[in-house]
């Protein structure tokens, strides 16, 4: 299986990376919904995010912190929220969403455009709150 994903993951694509291990990658979702809006998504290719070994299920929310910490103190929001859909890629993945109210954290809603310079500004802000 290779998904969009995986080709971020392998580097065949480009993205704003902000933070990645051995396990896992973080990048700043192409279509926001907010400012700050990413997503996390682990290395290994599973399309189900449940069907992953318990091991990455614990390690994904830890990782999840450490981003979504970084976001927090990096964009004007009440909180970031953890999303997990699933259907939009067949690769298992949580979007993180920095939001001041529960309604900014609805798919319906109309996506965000940034210029390149604000997301590469964006994703230097968070990276230096790591």
């Amino acid at each position: 299986m290779s998904t969009i994903f995986s080709k971020i993951i392998k580097k065949e694509l480009p993205a704003h990376i902000i933070f990645e291990d051995k396990n896992f990658i973080s990048f700043l979702d192409i279509n926001p919904l907010t400012e700050g809006h990413s997503l996390v998504v682990p290395k290994v290719e599973t399309d189900y995010l449940f069907d992953l070994e318990n091991k990455y299920l614990e390690q994904i929310l830890i990782f999840s912190k450490k981003i979504s910490g970084a976001i927090e103190k990096s964009v004007l929001c009440n909180r970031v929220g953890l999303k997990v859909v699933g259907l939009e890629v067949p690769h298992a993945h949580v979007h993180l969403i920095p939001f001041k109210n529960e309604r900014e954290m609805d798919f319906v809603n109309k996506r965000i455009k940034f210029s390149d310079y604000q997301l590469i500004e964006l994703l230097k802000k968070i990276k230096g709150n790591l």
